[in-house]
């Protein structure tokens, strides 16, 4: 019987592993012990050797390839074993083709291409955001079967950013989900395939498998032997097609983890229940929202407190599609981006009374935060250095502001923007960002609205933090963090008086923006924080 053998994780960090030379080729004998590869990590070379015993009867990751830990790397069985079922209804001719085909059997023809139906329309992995590379479905609201019109609501896409309702640009039949509930996949990937309600559902599997190998075929370069199927079976199964055979082996409790999708770990919180001991449906026992709401035992997650037992616990969450991205894109502004930071201390007595008497108005509200909003955008107005972007080529320089509010969410953070900020006046600045806030929260916010910043303010003065450095949000050139108001000793003409006070810190790409600069952009942001009156009389010009 065939077993499957998946990337290992070879080191405590290893996320991907890349094959710098196979040792074996497909159609030799492996036996347990030898060296089928040289798995390259993030730290070393290792060779790889075989647990299994047996013909070597597919490759998936070819030299110089590079794949997830876990990723099918190779098939190993039985000679002239059928491996078509684990590849996902793929050619069956994996070996075949260097055999000779029997006398009673027609030569099979591996360049044979399967169409897809006529009034068919595939769907992909949509890009709900500019930074997206990859997407989660949080939520099925079709599937097979139903009929959809232009404009339903297919499903629910978690982004890097937020989860939103993706609709459908066609109408027809449901023919093709190609991702589970809970499955993430590259932008671009097949997401579903819509069409006529006769159209088989298997001829539209055979199609993308085929669609997706004759790319393959297309870009490999001409040799004296004919590429094998096995080649062009290892693309297909690697563009996040239908089937992910891996996952139809693992089973539900793995090395002491449980295997349960990220949507169903996420109800399963909010229901307080046990996944330990929820029995999953899914693909290899795997957890699904399915089994969460059908559970109907336990005592849910807030059991009784145990005597220590003197073991380590730990509890380990799978990354979301968000948690990822924000880690690459800081990581990246923090190695690639040489930050400096300016702090200042601000007297605040004034903007506390300027906010008291404003908010006696009848039907307005303003927080500190809109006053330091606004004052940053009218500063940027006359510090555009601070304003500006860098990129390889190139430095813009922005003559609008769109200032990025960050916001901190259940499952990281979102930074809504706020558009040509130095236009709008306090009350429209409060009401804008308690909508952003609220709707970052509910995982509502458009594309357009978390997209396009020229500055980034992040506010933890709400948290009691005094003083605090951020990461820049690149590409721009600098980002404010605001800390809380403190009421301390002062001197005030050489007299100590009790006062209020705020903390800034302002941290610079000096690649664009020098010391001297961002210290004049400081002072005019005192002048305008210390002397809010201003930003009545300016901002309205």
């Amino acid at each position: 019987m065939a077993e499957l053998v998946n990337m290992p994780r070879l080191s405590d960090t290893m996320e991907e592993g890349t094959v710098a030379k196979w040792f074996t080729k497909v159609g030799d004998f492996v036996k347990e012990g030898d060296i089928l590869a040289e798995i390259e990590t993030d730290k070393a070379t290792m060779e790889f050797e075989s647990f299994q015993e047996g013909i070597l009867l597919h490759i998936g990751i070819q030299e110089g390839g590079t794949a997830p830990v876990d990723s099918l790397l190779a098939i190993i069985g039985e000679k002239g074993e059928d491996i078509s079922a684990i590849l996902g209804g793929a050619s069956t001719e994996v070996l075949k083709v260097e055999e000779k085909p029997k006398a009673d059997e027609p030569e099979v023809n591996t360049n044979q291409k399967v169409q897809m139906p006529d009034g068919v329309e595939v769907i992909t992995m949509p890009r709900l955001s500019d930074t997206m590379e990859e997407g989660t479905v949080a939520k099925w609201n079709k599937k097979v079967g139903d009929k959809v019109s232009e404009g339903d609501i297919l499903a629910e896409i978690e982004t890097d950013k937020a989860t939103m309702e993706f609709e459908s640009f066609y109408s027809g039949v449901l023919l093709h989900i190609g991702l589970d509930e809970g499955a993430s996949a590259p932008v671009d990937s097949v997401l579903a395939a819509i069409g006529h309600e006769d159209t088989d559902p298997e001829i539209i599997k055979a199609a993308l498998i085929a669609n997706v190998a004759s790319v393959v075929e297309a870009a490999a370069p001409i040799s004296g032997d004919p590429p094998l199927v096995e080649e062009t079976e290892k693309k297909a199964t690697s563009q996040s097609l239908p089937v992910q055979p891996q996952k139809s082996v693992i089973p539900q409790n793995l090395n002491g983890r449980l295997i349960a999708s990220p949507l169903a770990k996420k109800v399963a919180e909010e229901k307080g229940v046990d996944l330990a001991q929820v029995k999953g449906t899914g693909e290899g026992g795997r957890i699904i929202k399915r089994d969460i709401e059908s559970f109907k035992g336990g005592f849910g997650s807030f059991a009784m407190p145990t005597k220590s037992n003197g073991l380590e616990s730990i509890t380990e969450t799978a990354n979301n599609s968000m948690r990822k991205a924000i880690a690459k894109r800081l990581s990246e502004s923090k190695f690639s981006a040489p930050h400096y930071y300016l702090g200042v201390e601000l007297d605040m007595d004034n903007a506390i009374a300027f906010r008291t008497q404003y908010n006696s108005l009848p039907e307005t509200k303003i927080s500190f935060n809109d006053i330091v909003l606004k004052a940053v955008a009218l500063s940027l107005k006359e510090h555009p250095q601070v304003n500006s972007q860098w990129f390889e080529d190139k430095t813009v320089q922005n003559h609008h502001v769109h200032l990025g509010v960050a916001v901190a969410v259940e499952d990281g953070l979102i930074v809504p923007v706020l558009k040509f900020t130095d236009e709008l006046d306090l009350r429209q600045i409060g009401t804008i960002v308690r909508d952003y806030a609220s709707r970052a929260r509910d995982k509502k916010l458009t594309p357009s609205e978390i997209e396009g910043s020229t500055f980034t303010v992040s506010n933890l003065g709400m948290f009691g933090i005094q003083e605090f450095t951020s990461i820049i949000n690149q590409p721009n050139s600098a980002i404010l963090s605001v800390g809380a108001i403190e009421n301390k000793p002062v001197v005030k003409e050489n007299t100590v008086v009790v006062g209020n006070t705020m903390k800034l810190t302002l941290a610079c790409d000096h690649r664009t923006v020098d010391g001297a600069t961002g210290a004049q952009f400081l002072q005019t942001l005192r002048m305008y924080i210390e002397n809010p009156i201003r930003l009545l009389v300016f901002g309205n010009q």
